[in-house]
């Protein structure tokens, strides 16, 4: 490479000096004959009959252009030392991190050629943070881009929320500088100012400008998402608003889970299908994707609000839930989420309540029995049921116990029914989970039955102790009369409890009975109506004891065969007591033969005693004669 000569670097020097005195005027034949560019490979080159003598690099593209148009009005290209080109025919400048890119460069670039340049929404932050990079102040020409710029996105861009919007998507690429500038303060502010200000309360069906605010929120990145809930909490936004943003932006950016625990309804083993959708996704993926799932879910609860015209359905906590869990958020976090739903539990569906048991592979090499591998996680539910319970008990502070609510009782009474038909749910949780919810909370327990039978018929090696344990959560006299029935003529239920529940039935009978009769009394002005009624009821009851009285027979079957199957097992685990037995009854045919023997002596001695008394006789008479 050639050294530059001293009348080369003087000249430099001297052509330095009046730019920075701004006492040159680029001649107007400059921007004249530069009127197009054109591109060849990576390269583009100002076509004009000057030479160019300039050569700027932004990512992987060279611009051949001119240096005193481009000083004339950037600070930086005119404070930075240039560097003589290898080829020795003008100078070279890299940019390094050059906001916008090549493409934002080319717009600068005409600009300073005086070529009309277009502000939009587009394009016009990254052009204000490529123009504060270059230095295009108005200290080197009046309405530089700097002012342009700036003029556009106060007086233009924010007077739109679609513009705004548009322009703080186009941010997301632009940091820090678009962060330093307040381009993303001030886009943010009007979002949250807007969102505050309009009416919302607008039918689901009807297609408008505020409900496309909300839509375009909601789709915005999670930082500027952030900023623009805690732009609208700041300014003391309703609940609805952020609730409303909240489950939108989840819907849009949160995987579907439920949509994957659909293939798990058929049971097998603990290893489902989504259990290895789940970990296929996880392994498969990028852990990058993973963490970013969730800091999405950490900040979306962050910013959740309390408030209960919030209006955020159990449903959508649920699934925030069971993604939380399948992305192994913090339990802090979990716990938090677990309370809300705890609240609000008496929206829940049981659909929504069935939380897949995920584990990882770490957890799933140290299980030690098939328990650990449950199709469903009971114990987030426990958990959630007693922060129902506490809640209610907060809310009713005068009565220690939560009143009754059918709401409640019926959904845990479908959800114990589903869990029953795990094959590998213990004993020990199904009964923890139905007795969380304190006695008179239920008025009728068919659904708690039924969800029994159906664990009973899931579980037919369960030994007679462990069936005795489960029918104790169940209160058989808060069972109908049809369940009555059905438990009476149910082999899996225990003895016991078959009796308790023949019992229940005949008090249940001898109350209708004593009804009828009230009945009878009070409506004796209608005597036709109430005889076909009594008629009815006579009949109803003579079927009823029938079938009672089968029940009866069949359960006494049941008792001698429990009888003999009873003696049996003694006779055959206890030796000790057969030979004692065996020996008793040897003693006994002794004692009777001897008794017999004995009593066969005395016979026979008795009429010998008659035959010696006769002669005696004989001889006194005799003698009394003589």
């Amino acid at each position: 490479m050639d050294s530059p000569s001293a009348s080369q670097l003087k000249s430099s020097e001297d052509d330095a000096d009046k730019v920075c005195n701004r006492s040159i005027v680029v001649p107007h034949r400059v921007v004249a004959l530069a009127n197009r560019f054109e591109k060849k490979d990576r390269s583009w080159y100002v076509k004009s009959k000057i030479p160019n003598d300039l050569s700027i690099q932004v990512d992987d593209i060279t611009f051949q252009a001119h240096k005193f148009p481009l000083i004339t009005k950037c600070g930086y290209i005119s404070n930075t030392e240039l560097q003589r080109s290898a080829s020795g025919n003008g100078y070279h400048l890299k940019l390094e991190n050059f906001p916008g890119g090549a493409e934002t460069f080319e717009t600068i670039l005409k600009f300073c050629y005086g070529f009309p340049v277009d502000l939009n929404p587009l394009n016009v932050a990254a052009l204000r943070c490529a123009s504060e990079y270059l230095y295009m102040t108005e200290e080197f020409q009046d309405g530089n881009l700097i002012s342009k710029t700036d003029g556009f996105i106060t007086f233009v861009v924010l007077a739109s929320w679609r513009d705004t919007l548009t322009v703080l998507r186009s941010c997301t690429s632009l940091s820090p500088w678009a962060e330093n500038l307040q381009i993303v303060r001030r886009c943010c502010d009007l979002l949250a100012w807007k969102a505050c200000n309009d009416s919302y309360d607008i039918p689901e069906d009807v297609e408008n400008n505020e409900r496309s605010l909300y839509n375009g929120i909601a789709n915005l990145q999670l930082d500027h998402f952030m900023r623009v809930v805690t732009s609208v909490n700041a300014r003391r936004g309703k609940p609805e608003v952020i609730g409303r943003l909240i489950m939108k932006h989840a819907e849009n950016w949160l995987p579907l889970i439920d949509e994957d625990m659909e293939g798990i309804r058929g049971y097998g083993s603990g290893n489902n299908e989504f259990q290895f959708s789940v970990e296929r996704e996880r392994t498969e993926g990028s852990t990058l994707g993973c963490q970013e799932q969730k800091r999405t879910i950490e900040s979306l609860v962050s910013v959740l609000p309390t408030q209960p015209e919030a209006v955020v359905p159990c449903q959508f906590l649920l699934r925030l839930l069971k993604t939380a869990i399948v992305y192994s958020a913090s339990p802090a976090l979990i716990s938090d989420l677990e309370k809300r739903v705890g609240m609000a539990l008496e929206d829940a569906n049981v659909c929504d309540l069935l939380i897949p048991n995920f584990k990882n592979e770490d957890q799933q090499k140290g299980a030690r029995s098939h328990e650990e591998y449950t199709i469903y996680n009971v114990d987030v539910v426990h958990r959630i049921l007693e922060y129902f319970v506490m809640h209610e008990q907060q809310q009713q502070q005068e009565q220690q116990q939560v009143q009754g609510k059918p709401g409640i009782t019926k959904l845990l009474d479908n959800y114990l029914a589903e869990i029953a038909k795990d094959p590998y749910l213990p004993i020990t949780k199904f009964q923890v989970l139905a007795e969380t919810l304190p006695e008179n909370a239920w008025k009728c327990h068919d659904g708690l039955y039924r969800a029994i039978d159906m664990f009973l018929k899931t579980h037919p090696s369960l030994s007679e102790h462990d069936r005795r344990r489960l029918c104790k959560t169940m209160n058989c006299e808060k069972l109908s009369l049809d369940a009555c029935l059905h438990a009476a003529q149910n082999d899996r239920l225990p003895l016991r409890t078959i009796v308790q529940v023949l019992f229940s039935e005949q008090v249940k009978i001898r109350m209708m009975m004593m009804q009828d009769k009230q009945a009878a009394g009070t409506n004796e002005e209608n005597p036709e109506g109430l005889e076909d009624k009594r008629t009815f009821r006579d009949s109803e009851i003579i079927t009823l004891k029938g079938e009672l009285e089968n029940v009866k027979r069949k359960l006494a079957e049941l008792q001698d065969n429990y009888n003999e199957l009873h003696q049996v097992y003694e006779k055959l685990n206890s030796s000790k007591q057969k030979s004692t037995q065996n020996w008793g009854l040897r003693w006994e045919k002794i004692k009777k033969s001897l008794q017999i023997k004995r009593e066969e002596d005395e016979a026979r001695d008795k009429p010998q005693r008659r035959s010696s008394t006769g002669p005696r006789t004989s001889l006194r008479r005799r003698m009394s004669m003589s």
